[in-house]
């Protein structure tokens, strides 16, 4: 027996992603909820027959027997909708960046608005299924993790662990996204003429991501330089990282220490010594794809860590985290 997935936010790129992913779930059913009206959704064929709609309330919850609510919303509308959802007795898997940062100074400093619901900041999990996978499983409320941070935990995270970074040089993180990454929402920066035949950086030394990435990968905000860049493509995110590694490491031995941190992981792949994704290679799938280049004599290293934005970034890492809060296969409809 299939059971029902609310979307409140399909309409999004984020929300339709989820949408289509759910269609094709083998257990789940995806429902749409109306938060509000939006007169921007698209023209459908006459007699189109999509997924059905309720409202997005605990009312709606309550009867349908709605047994996961997704919000892939701004994170002022996922604050207020996550309480009423959580006590109509639905899991919730917020997209935005309400529930990430753990307490509401953090959200404060970083999102530069105050926290509506604090107290559930102090209850919902982080994530990334290949760092928290226990504490997902079961869990009421989950922070799905930002596009970037995704990318970048996943590669920076294990060098950090093994002790192979020298952090008093810290970590550079140089980080591209298509377009999608911005939301639909229209806005002058991702316009057509804005972006095509262009490349521009954004939200330099402030991104509000960068806290997602200090909190999981265990670095002071002194160790790690990121910055944002906008690349005039649709959907994918492809990070370089640069760091220093401690005497006697080689490419080798890096690949090794990917491998046995993620060689069981059925979404992280890493590639041979030397060689390295582009964004083509996750394109539309729920992987992060890892590279590493280093470079021996003088001690560089570069790893490379591709996303799809709108499926491992979001949409795919959502519906993998509700596998794991409502018990199914991990990979239950994804590819």
């Amino acid at each position: 027996m299939t059971k029902l997935a609310g979307v409140v936010g399909f309409r999004g790129y984020s929300g339709q992603e989820l949408v289509s992913l759910l269609q094709s779930h083998p257990r789940m059913e995806p429902v749409l909820m109306e938060h509000r009206a939006d007169s921007g959704e698209r023209p459908q064929p006459r007699n189109w027959k999509g997924p059905r709609r309720i409202a997005a309330s605990a009312e709606a919850v309550n009867k349908e027997g709605v047994e996961v609510v997704f919000l892939a919303t701004p994170p002022d509308v996922s604050m207020e909708l996550a309480l009423p959802m959580l006590e109509a007795g639905a899991k919730v898997i917020d997209l935005s960046g309400a529930f990430r940062l753990g307490t509401a100074d953090n959200y404060k400093r970083w999102y530069k608005e105050e926290h509506t619901q604090p107290e559930l900041l102090k209850e919902a999990c982080y994530g990334l299924p290949e760092l928290y996978r226990e504490k997902i499983n079961g869990a009421r409320l989950v922070a799905n993790p930002g596009c970037y941070p995704t990318a970048a935990n996943l590669a920076i995270r294990p060098l950090v662990e093994c002790g192979v970074a020298d952090l008093g040089v810290g970590i550079v993180c140089d980080a591209k996204s298509g377009v999608s990454g911005a939301g639909r929402k229209p806005s002058l920066k991702t316009s057509f003429c804005e972006v095509t035949d262009n490349f521009s950086a954004y939200s330099i030394l402030d991104h509000r991501h960068v806290a997602e990435v200090l909190m999981n990968s265990s670095l002071e905000e002194t160790q790690f330089s990121f910055t944002a860049h906008l690349l005039p493509i649709h959907r994918g995110i492809l990070e370089t990282i640069y760091f220093r590694a401690r005497a006697g490491m080689s490419a080798e031995a890096l690949v090794e220490i990917y491998e046995e941190r993620y060689g069981k992981e059925p979404f992280v792949r890493v590639y041979e010594p030397g060689r390295v994704p582009d964004i083509s290679s996750a394109a539309r799938t729920n992987h992060c794809d890892i590279g590493v280049k280093f470079d021996a004599e003088t001690g560089r290293g570069v790893v490379i860590s591709v996303i799809d934005n709108l499926v491992k970034g979001a949409a795919g890492q959502a519906v993998q985290n509700m596998n794991l809060v409502l018990g199914f296969a991990e990979t239950d409809g994804l590819q």
